[in-house]
């Protein structure tokens, strides 16, 4: 390279100012479009809560989706892991429908009961967005693929209220074992001003109480990491599921709309017989579930209800169902473990998060921004511990091997044979 006359330092500034510029447009976007969001799942989840009847008619919602995607959304359907996609290997831009059909279908799920999540319609907004700015400021594809981790950060830090954590989201979703350290700093300018955007919309995050903590010894750590294990392997089977119901569904019933028809028909007669407990966001159950003894099976209640929803073709998002997931099974294992309610809880929340979508880091960051520094240490050996048992799958399909979770030792039959 060149050697320049000017210091590294000086010829820094142009990218800072650059990168600032870009990461405030991406948050104005993406922090205005999650505070959009949140307002509507907000009134719709009311109005299904004082009218359950409606809960009836998800199947007719459902085909209603599912043919508008058939129709105008074939290009955009694959969500989150286009973006994923278009970061590992650019190809064009998004097309800016994938916004208003992810929001819509969201919002549809949730009015008429599925259970799904918001943290994928989100990110899909926030990628989306960003990336309507590739022609615009004529981004080269290094830069595009930086943008896009932007947005991503974007879209899960206003949609959570955790902008460290969606910082890191966007840089460590994409590869198991690999952050993408050139995209740090828009990441953490989009994502910490993404959070401010949807603050100054009038966003209220929920609060989550850690009434409890225990000092750290040798007990309580071998308590979280037996959790640990636990958490991973419950976020595995959530993974597998949702792929295998979804892979079942598609060879089973060619005619895409057809599969949220009878899927949403499943799920309103299981409403039917088992109650609206286990549909929606469930933030409620969440918080209930740090407060006090929850049923210890209402984490299954929740995994087959999700797994049905996500598998037939409804759109919305994972992860808060897998913080309710997370949250009622730290609160079953919390007697039998011998730690509090609210501690396990807690890291049950994240933990089965961080396995599911191999994301560990950026789950232990979230812990410490939900519920206080004092969690910091517990957060990061379950959170680790989880990611490293839920294996190598996970709930994006597009999320690539960078390097693996760990080396095995070799088997008798790998060892070459001793010299002579």
């Amino acid at each position: 390279m060149k050697p320049s006359r000017y210091p590294e330092q000086i010829l820094l500034l142009p990218y800072i100012g650059k990168w600032t510029l870009l990461a405030g447009l991406i948050a104005a976007l993406s922090g205005t479009a999650s505070a959009f969001f949140l307002f509507a799942l907000e009134f719709v989840t009311g109005w299904r809560e004082t009218h359950p009847w409606i809960i009836w008619l998800l199947p007719l919602a459902g085909f209603a989706v599912g043919w508008i995607y058939l129709k105008v959304g074939s290009s955009v359907e694959a969500g989150n892991n286009l973006l994923i996609d278009e970061i590992h290997d650019p190809q064009k831009v998004v097309p800016l429908r994938m916004a208003p059909l992810v929001l819509i279908g969201t919002v549809v799920s949730h009015l008429f009961g599925a259970s799904v999540g918001r943290e994928g319609t989100a990110v899909q907004m926030g990628g989306t967005l960003a990336d309507q700015l590739t022609p615009i400021f004529r981004l080269r594809h290094s830069e595009r693929r930086i943008l896009l981790m932007a947005g991503i950060s974007a879209g899960f830090a206003s949609v959570f209220g955790t902008p460290l954590a969606g910082a890191i989201f966007g840089l460590e979703v994409l590869a198991i074992g690999r952050l993408r350290y050139d995209a740090i700093f828009p990441c953490m300018v989009a994502a910490i001003a993404a959070d401010q955007v949807g603050m100054a919309w009038g966003v209220h995050h929920t609060h989550y109480a850690m009434t409890a903590m225990v000092p750290v010894t040798f007990w309580s750590v071998a308590a979280v990491l037996a959790a640990g294990i636990v958490f991973g392997l419950v976020g595995m089977a959530f993974a597998k599921s949702t792929h295998a119901a979804s892979g079942f569904m598609k060879r089973h019933i060619a005619y895409a709309p057809l599969r949220p028809l009878l899927g949403g028909a499943v799920v309103a007669l299981a409403v039917w017989w088992l109650g609206t407990r286990y549909i929606g966001l469930g933030i409620p159950v969440i918080v209930e579930a740090f407060q006090e003894p929850v049923a210890p099976w209402d984490f299954i209640g929740k995994f087959v209800f999700t797994v049905g929803s996500l598998g037939s073709g409804f759109k919305g998002g994972e992860v808060t169902p897998l913080f309710y997931i997370g949250a009622t099974l730290g609160n079953a294992l919390a007697p039998l473990l011998h730690l509090p309610f609210a501690l396990l809880a807690g890291l049950g929340f994240v933990a089965v998060f961080a396995g599911a979508a191999n994301t560990p880091l950026a789950s232990t960051i979230m812990a410490i921004e939900l519920f206080g520094p004092q969690i910091g240490p517990y957060a990061a050996l379950v959170c680790v511990v989880a990611y490293l048992f839920s294996g190598h799958c996970g709930i994006y399909r597009s999320q690539r091997v960078g390097l693996h979770k760990y080396r095995l030792p070799p088997t008798v039959s790998d060892r070459k044979p001793p010299v002579s």
